[in-house]
């Protein structure tokens, strides 16, 4: 492989709604610039990109995966991305550190929701963007309706800079509207002859092309000028122009084709090298200086220090980790170190390879700026981290991590395998920062966390492949809790004489309740040495302990005070243990005669969903008690803001899939505890009490 100066660098993020075909796009270009002598396919498990088992079996993508092409004598990095939501956080980090993104949009459903999501955080970014309209060979495709949902859907104007030869099974070709051909594409292998636009066409692929150099002229006033004049642009100052717009975000170019038949590859890979920007034009990368909020930038030359990001971890058994990061200023030599300025430490490293899908190839050289390159089995850096060198000090912006959306209890199916569960996941965090998995103190239960059903399956297939630990989900208990809403007092007396030694245990409390989150509260009053001092500290275990196991249904007693305000010993029956008795029994009475009830936890809920959905959703959160507290707009979305009770969200996720056709997204956090009412409450205690009798 050739060696690429930073100027001849390409780094594209291929994005778009799963199912546009990004995988299949990445494939034929790989084919057709020569870099694969096979097609590989999606649907018979023999692509490239997508190559673990899990992509495999699900025929989506996962997981981000990087490969290269050399073209018209520059290197473009192309990263595949996932197209469903529930890994939107891997596409997302794969953003971070691109130059661009081609969007690839079926020409038959046009833009759709992920597509949505994914130009967001590409504005976000900053990132330059090509379109492309995949599967015009396909029935019903409809290129101008999907270049027009661009502009309806996303609120920006694509311009064609390349329309098709017809549609559907007579799609064979582009036509060429800079250099006015029409070329047709005949060839298995993505090659075309060139011909004359045909007469019949002509006057429709002039306006077309007029359309075009307007969009061209209004990115550059001194074109703007000449065109005005004279009501023409040379192909170069068009080139020129496009590419202007390009980069300044003004003008977003279309084509299309057929990833499928490998048509269109050929345009797609020039507009890529003549129009998308290199690292050069992208220009200074700004970061921090290390403990402040002082601004430091790093321009991407090879005489600055080196810096780089790690946007992606790797993580494999065997083979250890496998850390991808992109080199943002300076160079990097093979069998050297660098300095993570994140966690402040050195750490050496071997060699550093290009990756191509599932495959390595070792880097010959030293890294320049715009390479995106692999390390394996670093010790202690991982996805989020800044290297650095180490006199030059700078730190570059994580992506924030998505709050998880749904969560399962884990049970290993083997008896012994709590702690590898717990290990395992953890290496798959390491991998997947949008995973999280928790002990729940209460419940007693691992709960792993995820962005959705699909995204916790997969990771229970890697967490068997990979480590061999096989488990089952379940759903989550919720944790509920109890308390009081009136007062009493009550005594609590434990007498036992059974031959020698007896027990004996006499006290008498104040219970109360307690403002909601104030938790638990113990009062001393004992005055005259009734219960002898000694005695208190067992009273109050005695009563903590009461309300770990909780009266009612066997949850936490919480938000209650309890006072000892009397009572009575023995000289020589009397002990720690009869007292700690004692109070938990006059603990359990006193909260029976004080109207207990159970409290369930309510989370703030923030759905995202098209404006055509807001009744449905509205309704389907009412009915599972939640309450809307307010609404705002994002973009083309409706926000509402809510309150709902755990237990009713837990599944959630594939709920609000279905009734918004894939559109629609939340977050939840946790708000407070509220009383469950009386229907409910009774079924959960008869639940619980039932589970204690089995």
């Amino acid at each position: 492989m050739a060696k690429y100066a930073s100027h001849s660098l390409r780094n594209v993020a291929v994005v778009g709604h799963g199912g546009t075909g990004k995988t299949s796009l990445c494939e034929s270009l790989l084919y057709v610039s020569g870099k694969t002598e096979r097609l590989g396919r999606v649907d018979d498990g023999t692509s490239s990109m997508d190559f673990e088992p899990e992509e495999q079996k699900r025929r989506i993508s996962i997981s981000s995966a990087l490969n290269f092409i050399e073209w018209d004598k520059h290197k473009i990095n192309i990263i595949d991305t996932p197209g469903d939501a529930n890994f939107a956080m891997d596409t997302r980090s794969a953003l971070r550190v691109m130059d661009a993104a081609l969007v690839v949009i079926d020409a038959v459903g046009g833009v759709e929701f992920q597509t949505e999501k994914v130009w967001e955080s590409a504005d976000e970014f900053g990132l330059p963007r090509l379109v492309f309209i995949n599967k015009m060979d396909r029935e019903r495709a409809d290129f101008s309706g999907a270049i027009d949902s661009v502009k309806k859907t996303l609120g920006r104007k694509a311009t064609p800079i390349y329309l098709p030869i017809g549609a559907e099974d007579a799609f064979r070709g582009l036509y060429d509207l800079i250099n006015m051909k029409a070329l047709i594409f005949d060839d298995s292998r993505g090659k075309f002859r060139t011909e004359d636009i045909p007469a019949d066409r002509m006057e429709e692929i002039r306006k077309a092309r007029e359309s075009m150099v307007e969009d061209i002229a209004e990115c550059d006033d001194a074109l703007m000028d000449k065109y005005l004049e004279s009501g023409e642009l040379t192909v170069e100052e068009l080139q020129k122009g496009l590419k202007k717009g390009v980069l300044s975000g003004s003008l977003i170019p279309a084509t299309c084709g057929s990833a499928a038949k490998n048509i269109g590859m050929t345009p797609l890979m020039d507009m890529i090298v003549r129009y998308l920007p290199s690292p050069v034009d992208r220009g200074a990368v700004a970061g921090k200086v290390p403990g402040t909020d002082k601004e430091a930038r790093r321009m991407p030359d090879e005489k600055e220090p080196f810096s780089g990001f790690v946007f992606k971890t790797i993580s494999d058994p065997y083979a250890g980790r496998l850390t991808l990061f992109r080199v943002y200023s300076g160079t990097l030599t093979p069998d050297s170190n660098f300095f993570n300025v994140t966690r402040k430490m050195n750490e050496r490293f071997g060699n550093i390879f290009f990756l191509e899908g599932k495959n390595q190839r070792t880097a010959e050289s030293h890294l320049v700026p715009g390479d995106i390159a692999a390390m394996a089995k670093l010790k202690e850096t991982v996805t989020g981290d800044t290297i650095c060198d180490e006199k030059n000090p700078v730190v570059y912006e994580k992506v924030p991590v998505t709050p998880t959306i749904i969560s399962f209890a884990v049970q290993p199916k083997s008896r012994g395998d709590e702690e590898k569960i717990t290990a395992s996941l953890n290496r798959l965090i390491e991998e997947d920062p949008t995973l999280s998995v928790h002990r729940d103190e209460q419940t007693r239960e691992i709960i792993l966390s995820g962005m959705g059903q699909v995204h916790i399956e997969a990771t229970i297939e890697k967490l068997k492949r990979k480590f061999g630990v096989e488990v089952n989900l379940s759903t989550p208990k919720v944790p509920y809790k109890e308390t009081i809403k009136g007062k009493t007092q009550v005594q609590g007396k434990y007498k036992k004489q059974s031959g020698g030694r007896g027990q004996y245990g006499d006290t008498w409390l104040d219970i109360e309740p307690l403002p909601r989150g104030s938790g638990f509260q113990f009062e001393d009053r004992i005055v005259g040495g009734v219960v002898p001092r000694q005695y208190i500290p067992a009273v109050e275990k005695g009563i903590v302990e009461a309300m770990a196991e909780g009266v009612l249904a066997g949850y936490p007693v919480v938000d209650i005070k309890v006072a000892l305000f009397d009572g009575t010993f023995h000289t020589v029956d009397s002990s720690e243990l009869a007292f700690k008795i004692a109070a938990s029994m006059g603990f359990k009475k006193g909260v029976l005669a004080c109207q207990p009830t159970l409290l369930e936890p309510i989370v703030n809920i923030e759905i995202e969903i098209p404006e055509e959905y807001m009744g449905d959703v509205i309704g389907d959160l009412n009915s599972r008690r939640g309450r809307v507290v307010g609404m705002d707009t994002k973009g083309h979305h409706q926000i509402i803001m809510g309150q709902v009770p755990l237990a009713e969200i837990l599944r959630y996720a594939p709920d609000l899939r279905s009734i918004t056709s894939g559109r629609g997204g939340f977050t939840y956090t946790f708000s407070h505890y509220e009383e469950v009412p009386a229907p409910i409450a009774e079924k959960i205690i008869a639940q619980s009490k039932k589970e204690k009798e089995e």
